[in-house]
């Protein structure tokens, strides 16, 4: 076991954890964080991506001690006093949502993408989102909700 601190959605937490548990584990078992989806628990599908220090990752794969005195954030933490956020928003707008089981970790990459300040092409924008798998929108759509989000800045 190890003592960690990390800052979760602006609030600052003191843990305990196994040094071979995966920041998701932490983040659903013990804060009750459940927007964080478990899916593949090998990284490859997207659906548990957090952003740390601004850096999409899959929690699946990462240790909850590598996180430790770092910056979380899940799709909880987005809409601040209850107003959903610009990208959130345009996903709802774009129709990029249908189970909503890949939608927190898309709209976190596509968040990281905007928080960046980059101006994407197309081709760099589908390159981003390609680490998310989802089974029932369409690519289209959330490539449309991500551009959009883009072009809002913010």
């Amino acid at each position: 076991m190890k003592k960690i601190s990390i800052n979760v959605n602006g609030e600052d937490y003191n843990l305990e954890v196994d040094i071979r548990e995966s920041l998701l584990d932490v983040l659903r078992n013990k804060l009750f964080l459940t927007g964080v989806k478990r899916g593949c628990s090998v990284g490859e599908c997207g659906a548990c991506t957090v952003l740390i220090d601004n850096v999409p990752i899959d929690s699946c794969i990462y240790l909850a001690v590598w996180a430790d005195k770092k910056k979380i954030e899940t799709i909880e933490g987005i809409a601040k006093n209850g107003r959903l956020s610009n990208v959130q928003q345009a996903y709802i707008d774009e129709g990029a949502i249908q189970c909503g089981f890949c939608t927190p970790g898309l709209v976190l990459t596509t968040t990281s993408l905007v928080r960046s300040g980059k101006n994407y092409t197309d081709e760099e924008i589908k390159r981003e989102i390609s680490g998310h798998l989802c089974r029932c929108t369409g690519y289209q759509k959330i490539f449309m909700a991500t551009k959009k989000s883009l072009l809002q800045k913010k």
